[in-house]
């Protein structure tokens, strides 16, 4: 998908998959501006606390999620988004198995 000649829409629920105590991710495009991943976390996983040096915007596609930011825990379900700052420490974590879209743009 890095290379997009055409417009064409996508089921992103449909374009990843759980797996058995396991964190997948499927990267849609990437660019030196950014890239956009999609995420399929079994219950229980989740990424340890990390920073980035630019925003980041996760989509919640499917399940719910505990994304903490600066030590604030947010819990999101299907359709809630939120943008974690850059350069603030931030962790996911999932309440059931969910799926999300991760946006990540450049300044």
């Amino acid at each position: 998908m890095e290379n997009v000649k055409e417009s064409v829409a996508y089921d992103l629920k449909t374009m990843i998959s759980y797996a058995k105590g396991a964190t997948v991710s499927k990267v849609l495009t990437k660019n030196k501006n950014g890239n956009t991943t999609l995420f399929a976390f079994e219950k229980g996983q989740g990424l340890s606390e990390h920073t980035a040096p630019f925003n980041a915007t996760v989509i919640i596609l499917e399940g719910r999620s505990k994304v903490t930011i600066a030590g604030n825990p947010h819990q999101l379900s299907e359709g809630e988004m939120i943008i974690m700052p850059a350069n603030i420490p931030h962790a996911l974590e999932a309440i059931t198995s969910f799926k999300m879209l991760l946006i990540m743009i450049k300044d």
